[in-house]
């Protein structure tokens, strides 16, 4: 049996949801392998792990993988795509009884854009670069210590609005439960942060996504990706892209947002074909894809 240890992040988020149900659906579709799934601080911890080869997996979301492909501060190149995850929706959520309507409405007040090392504070600082503002500079901005601190700080008022992003994201759902709202960029707002950010997208939250959110939330975001290590054998990669294919009905069961982890999406999201890995680059090719 081929053991392989998964990167996710804190307590309290998406990642670690995720990591779970994947472990799960490859430990039961393919008995020769066995992922253990490990708690982080998030994708920028998860990068460093995976270029010491300390993790053979990790969960990464688009910014900072986007920053690894490219070499923005670290060598360029090393790390490979498993396969896509999900979209992720970046938006922000209020009390409902709060008096913001607007992003702008969210300057100079605290907010918690989420756990230190977090995929989604970086998410959040390229949406509010992508309007001239500064996420420290402007903002009260809080960094937690666990992903999951941030939605009681909303409810008790500690701050005025957490960041985050995606669908199943337990933040927001625990926000929603208790008549929260979410606030997201103007079309305007969006058509600026995808100019200065192209990397990112148009994305939508459709509407029940949420309780009590009846209509669809239009706003930006990115593809968040399994990343291997150098290390990860291509029979290993082959046989992970196989399990996660043949497995994907039950991977959907046990997390919604799973419905998105497709050989066919991670062919498309990926930023080029020579960052999926040749593992999985050889069962797509296998798959017609």
């Amino acid at each position: 049996m081929t053991t392989l240890v998964l990167a996710t992040a804190t307590p309290g988020g998406g990642f670690p949801l995720y990591g779970d149900a994947l472990a799960a659906t490859v430990n039961a579709t393919d008995p020769a392998l066995h992922v253990e799934t490990r708690n982080t601080k998030g994708s920028t911890e998860n990068v460093d792990l995976l270029e010491r080869n300390e993790v053979d997996l990790a969960l990464v979301t688009g910014e900072v993988a986007v920053d690894s492909f490219q070499g923005n501060g670290r060598p360029a190149g090393t790390l490979k795509i498993v396969t896509a995850m999900y979209s992720t929706v970046g938006l922000f959520v209020v009390r409902g009884d709060s008096p913001a309507r607007s992003i702008g409405d969210l300057k100079g007040k605290p907010v918690a854009f989420g756990a230190k090392g977090s995929g989604l504070t970086i998410l959040g600082r390229y949406v509010v670069d992508g309007l001239g503002l500064d996420q420290q500079k402007d903002f009260q901005a809080i960094f937690l210590d666990k992903a999951g601190d941030g939605p009681a700080m909303v409810l008790d008022g500690r701050v005025a609005a957490l960041w985050g992003a995606g669908l199943g994201w337990p933040g927001f759902t625990a926000v929603a439960q208790a008549g929260g709202r979410f606030i997201a960029p103007t079309a305007e707002e969006t058509a600026r942060i995808l100019a200065k950010h192209s990397f990112l997208k148009a994305t939508t939250l459709p509407a029940g996504s949420y309780p009590g959110q009846d209509a669809a939330v239009h706003s930006v975001g990115s593809w968040s990706f399994v990343l291997a290590a150098p290390k990860l054998s291509n029979d290993a990669a082959y046989a992970l892209a196989r399990a996660l294919d043949k497995g994907h009905a039950a991977f959907v069961q046990r997390l919604a947002q799973a419905k998105e982890t497709t050989p066919q999406n991670t062919r498309d999201t990926a930023p080029n074909a020579a960052l999926i890995h040749p593992g999985v680059m050889k069962y797509l090719k296998e798959s017609g894809l």
